[in-house]
């Protein structure tokens, strides 16, 4: 409809002007002043590290909206084709405060580093980075000491952890270099010390200059910390590019040599999506544009599983990019008893079969009241929880409309560890929604007024309800959540299928295996 597209745009729109603060870091300042020293901007690394021609899928890229801190978070990370080896890419931001770490890059740092755990990727850091931004080191000190401990970590699995040093990578930040498996130094431009001369001087009275004290040539002529002594930051990035040709990289499963595209063009996906989300939608209509069409070898787009049964959550097999999934998808939001049970066994036999789950999320939670409770929608919500909770196949979701209550953890929101999770700018998230969780508050307060024997405030019950459901309506917007790091990015609806793709082939890293291990299931 046209009225959807014109929504979703506007909502688009929004979405460009959000990530261009990320993009523009420090501002025009900054970035000219660091170009004017000959220096290469963070995005500008990772496009000339990563194949021609590949994409870069950034992740967390508003890490910070809405706080006090910088869009981005001061640096950059994502998962690109480098050599035609998957890697996880981290690059520093040093225009903004020169690079330095605040609580929201060493969380954006954290979920990268679970991302290469989970999937198995080599690691390259693009490092510039003054250390931690002192004001917040109380957020930063003790929590940070797990970024090295990663790094250690993913060598220790074999998974090759690369430093290319640009620049400053001082305190904390000269552990980044100093735990990698490889370390590139570009040559009088990369500084790498525990102090810096200020420091040294204030703790033991040396006299000392950066080049002797943490100087490139130095750590790869006498401290023996760079392995490889860059002339520039493209030999950098040259270096950077031939370690990870020659690490013998193997993907547990080879790619899909065909597929079909879609059967309905993605771009009508933005027609699909209603501006109110009380507005339903039919998930079959998503998936057709999502998933691969009709070919010779796939047969059917989507092969529905118990299609009678619990028809508000729908469940069935595809493919996308050539690669089996399972899909579950909300219907009409609310999940009853028998979608519970139906996803339950749905979540088991893609685990016997070894098949990634997608998540389609829009979902107003479980059914309550009477009649449900004696029908037993507690039990039936917990056995699938359980099952997404213990099952081992990758999952990956996406959040396309409401995503309220426990219907959030049923469909495998951010708490239950998805591979990936990504937000439609459509999309909203909260224990409930603005006008319910205002209604609940206002019952209990008339409730405790009564209880008193006083007389209730109509008046300020009015005024609570509206502050309530305007903050509850920011607080479950797309941006917001992404900013807590709740979702690992919000995109537009027709970079879906080519966003799923890439995290379908990234998690091919390592086996896919389900499992036979569940919690009790409750009777």
């Amino acid at each position: 409809m046209a009225d959807h597209r014109t929504a979703m745009l506007e909502k688009l729109a929004d979405l460009d002007a959000e990530h261009a603060k990320a993009v523009a870091g420090g501002g025009e300042k900054y970035a000219g002043r660091h170009h004017a020293r000959g220096k290469l901007l963070p995005r500008e690394r990772i496009e000339l590290l990563v194949d021609e021609g590949s994409a870069f899928l950034e992740l967390s890229p508003l890490a910070g909206w809405g706080s006090d801190f910088t869009v981005g978070a001061s640096v950059v990370t994502g998962i690109g084709v480098v050599e035609g080896v998957e890697c996880l890419i981290t690059a520093n931001d040093p225009t903004v405060k020169g690079g330095a770490s605040n609580p929201w890059t060493v969380r954006k740092i954290f979920r990268a580093a679970q991302i290469a755990e989970e999937n198995g990727l080599p690691t390259i850091s693009l490092v510039e980075s003054g250390g931690a931004d002192l004001p917040t080191q109380k957020e930063i000190f003790i929590p940070g000491g797990k970024l090295f401990r990663d790094l250690t970590r993913a060598s220790a699995r074999k998974e090759p952890t690369i430093a290319l040093v640009f620049g400053n990578s001082t305190a904390g930040g000269a552990y980044v270099p100093g735990m990698s498996d490889y370390t590139v130094m570009v040559k009088e431009q990369a500084k790498v010390f525990l102090g810096g001369p200020p420091l040294v001087k204030m703790a033991t009275g040396e006299e000392s200059d950066d080049e002797s004290l943490g100087g490139a040539e130095m750590h790869a002529r006498t401290s023996g910390l760079a392995d490889y002594l860059a002339e520039d930051e493209l030999d950098a990035i040259r270096i950077g590019r031939r370690i990870v040709a020659r690490l013998n990289w193997q993907k547990a499963t080879a790619a899909p040599s065909a597929y079909a595209e879609p059967d309905e063009d993605p771009d009508s996906l933005l027609d699909l999506i209603p501006a109110d989300l009380k507005e339903p939608f039919d998930p079959r209509e998503v998936i057709r544009r999502l998933c691969d069409g009709v070919s010779p070898t796939n047969g059917a787009v989507f092969d529905e599983f118990k299609p009678l049964y619990g028809t508000s959550l729908v469940t069935g097999w595809a493919k996308l990019h050539g690669r089996p999934i399972g899909i579950l998808a909300n219907a009409q939001g609310v999940l009853f008893s028998e979608e519970a049970q139906k996803a339950t066994q749905f979540v088991q036999l893609a685990n016997q079969t070894d098949t990634p789950l997608l998540f389609l999320h829009n979902t107003t939670g479980y059914m309550v009241g009477k009649e449900y409770e004696q029908g037993g929608i507690i039990k039936h919500g917990a056995m699938m929880i359980n099952a997404i909770s213990n099952s081992t196949v990758p999952h990956l979701t996406v959040i396309m409309g409401a995503s309220y209550g426990a219907g959030n953890y049923g469909m495998n929101g951010r708490a239950y560890d998805p591979r990936f999770l990504f937000t439609w700018p459509s999309a909203k998230s909260a224990v409930m929604g603005p006008a319910q969780l205002a209604g609940v508050l206002s019952i209990v307060a008339r409730a405790a007024a009564e209880g008193r024997g006083q007389e209730y405030d109509e008046e300020a019950d009015a005024g609570m309800r509206a502050f309530i459901e305007a903050s509850v309506e920011e607080q479950s917007l797309p941006f917001f959540l992404s900013g807590m790091l709740y979702d690992d990015g919000v995109i537009d609806p027709r970079d879906t299928r080519t966003v799923l793709g890439i995290c379908l082939s990234v998690i091919e890293n390592k086996p896919i295996v389900g499992t036979d291990r569940f919690g009790v299931f409750r009777p």
